[in-house]
């Protein structure tokens, strides 16, 4: 098997992320999210918003807020996750 790009709701990310990720909280909003499945089973996932920096929103710039994957998920999820971003 191999990892596959799925889109999710913000909701179902940031629920990932409370429950699976271990010092940052959920985002407070977001532009889209991207989860990675393995095997039929969530095992990552990917928040994309604006910039922090206020210089850098100029509607053409985006940043990956979160990324969080569970600890038995495949080696380079996070990675994959960037990418699918990017």
């Amino acid at each position: 098997m191999k990892l596959i790009a799925i889109p999710i709701s913000l909701r179902e990310a940031n629920l990932f992320v409370k429950n699976f990720h271990r010092h940052s909280q959920p985002t407070q909003g977001g532009k889209f999210a991207i989860g990675s499945s393995y095997d039929d089973q969530l095992v990552g996932v990917a928040i994309v918003g604006r910039p922090i920096a206020r210089l850098l929103q100029d509607d053409f710039t985006a940043e990956v807020t979160r990324v969080c994957a569970i600890q038995t998920a495949p080696q380079n999820t996070c990675s994959f996750l960037y990418g699918r971003c990017w």
